[in-house]
Order: C-alpha cells, then structure tokens, then sequence
C-alpha cells in the first residue's frame, strides 16, 4: 500500500515523499534501539546480581540506571525527528497543491501548440492564448507560496532536526562519562586462589555518580547557534506582508546563550508520546489543490486555511 500510495503522489512531491517515508523508517529504529539498550542495562543489573559478587552487583545496577538513561535519550531523538518530519509534510503539501497549476498551465500550451499545426487559422487558438495567460498569472501566485513555505520550512524543520541531534548528543555525553567514572569504582586487582577482594566500600561513591548524572541532566541546558529567519514578515497567503515581530521574527528559538531555554524551542519541550499513522502517509491538502480543470478558476492557497484567512485573502484581493 505504501509504494500505491507513494506512486499516486504528484511529480513534485514524489521526491520529498520518499524521503519523509525513509524518515518514518528511521525514526521507528530509533524508537527499536532504544527498547532494546533499555532490555539490556536490566539484563546487565540481573547479570551482576546473579554473580554473587557485591561489588559487581552494585557497579551493574548503577550502570543499568546510566544505561536506562542514555536509552532514553533515543526516545526523545526520535520526538524531536518526528517533529521535524511533520514540517517536512507541509513542504510536501504545498507542492502537492502546486501540481495541478503547472499541468494546467502545460495543457493549455500543448493544445495551443497542437492547434497551430492543425488549424492555424482556429478561432479557438485566441481564446486558448486568453486562458494560457489567465493559468500563467495563477501559476505565479502558487509558484512564489511554493518558494516562500519552502524556504521557510525547511529551515524550520532543520533547525528542530540538528537541535534535537545535540541535545541527545550532549546528554548522552554526559551520561556516558558518568558511567566511565562508575566502571572506576570497580577494583580489579588480581587474587591468588583462597584469597578474596575487601568488602566493597564504594557504595556511597557509586550513589554520588548516579546523583551527579542526574543533576547534570538537570542543569543541561541548549547551547546551539541560532538559525536566523526572514520569513517573520510572511503575511496571509504565504506573501510578504504584516507577520510575526518580537523576538521571535529573526529566528525560531535556537538562540544561544541565556535566553535559549527548554521551553523556547520545538525540540527541547517535554517528552511526549508520538501520534504516528499506521496507515501511512496522507495527503491532507487534495482539497486545496490551486487552479482548475478550466480556465479562469479561483487560485486557491497550497496550504490549509482558517476562514478568517480566507475573509482576509479577499478582503485584500490576493487571490
């Protein structure tokens, strides 16, 4: 069903198509690799308990914490890359509605051009070249939204996909060197046969790692180069006008230092569980397709809009 419906998909999106579906893919590994790096840091706390070795068991449990925590860390990856996909979807929209303009527009040069060889002297050939340049005005409307949402979308979208890649990259550092400090409590100094090691004495040492780890994870905070935005002025209809201002005009939250913090950026926000279609991809916008089968039809945006957008549109004369 997945390659029908990929096959369905217009030209233009085709492209894009493909790669959000490669994405859900990679997203559901991530979602595996972290079910499975859990189901081992328990199998390594079981594993050290069974050894009947105190120190052994103690250092495996505390490492399994550590473990079950980076584990974690790919759980919110995949978040934030399913954050990211879902903005790729709206490029992938807008150039699904873009299509019928420019098989519009097409169809009416070829006709126009098979007339010419045909009939040059067709009456009809007049009316054609009326409706051609009516579909040409139409296709620049949707050409230049198509441009502007791009544009703006795809820096939005990587801008979530590259935030959410340091963030598991940061944490799971320092998680990871938590746990190098932890294999440290461990000594592994030789015996002789019928001697035994001293008692284990770091437990309190262990428990301070794990404190450390946590309050690390706590303190993190993002540190990333902003991405700048000029879209802030993108007004009704994906055109240039009155938009966004404030702080958040000349970016999309990224903003290093102070003011960056979890809750400013899509992809620092708290962990939620993904809503993710079983039954793949679904075009949302073939209601809102531009242009006509005819001549002269009403140009409508290439993305969904609120009916006060749409008494704007007209009451500016956009479309």
């Amino acid at each position: 069903m997945a390659s029908l419906r990929g096959m369905q998909q217009p030209d233009l999106s085709k492209k894009l198509y493909k790669l959000i579906k490669s994405e859900n893919h990679a997203i559901g590994a991530y979602e595996t690799a972290g079910r499975e790096r859990l189901a081992i840091a328990q199998q390594l706390s079981e594993w050290g308990e069974a050894t009947q070795d105190d120190a052994i068991s103690e250092i495996s449990d505390k490492l399994g914490v550590l473990m079950a925590e980076i584990a974690e860390q790919e759980d919110g990856y995949a978040a934030g890359l399913e954050e990211y996909r879902g903005v790729l979807k709206q490029i992938r929209n807008t150039e699904s509605s873009v299509q019928p303009s420019r098989d519009h527009k097409a169809k009416i040069a070829d006709e126009i051009a098979k007339l010419k060889y045909k009939e040059p002297q067709s009456t009809k050939i007049v009316q054609l070249e009326q409706e051609l340049v009516r579909a040409e005005a139409q296709s620049l409307v949707a050409e230049a939204q198509l441009t502007n949402i791009t544009r703006q979308k795809f820096k939005e979208a990587y801008d979530i996909h590259f935030a959410a890649t340091i963030e598991r990259a940061e944490k799971q550092i320092i998680l990871a060197k938590q746990a190098r400090r932890m294999v440290n409590l461990l000594d592994d100094t030789p015996i002789v046969p019928g001697d035994a090691h001293p008692a284990f004495e770091g437990g309190e040492s262990a428990r301070h790692v794990l404190n450390e780890a946590e309050d690390g994870l706590r303190a993190w905070q993002p540190n990333v180069e902003p991405i700048h935005s000029s879209a802030g002025n993108l007004g009704v209809g994906a055109m240039p006008g009155a938009g966004l201002t404030g702080p958040g005009a000349g970016a999309y939250g990224s903003e290093t230092g102070q003011e960056a913090s979890s809750q400013e950026h899509p992809a620092y926000r708290e962990k939620t569980a993904r809503s993710r279609s079983g039954s793949g991809e679904r075009r949302i916008m073939s209601g809102n397709s531009l242009g006509s089968s005819g001549g002269g039809g009403e140009v409508k945006p290439p993305y969904p809009m609120t009916e006060t957008e749409r008494r704007e549109v007209e009451h500016a004369g956009v479309f």
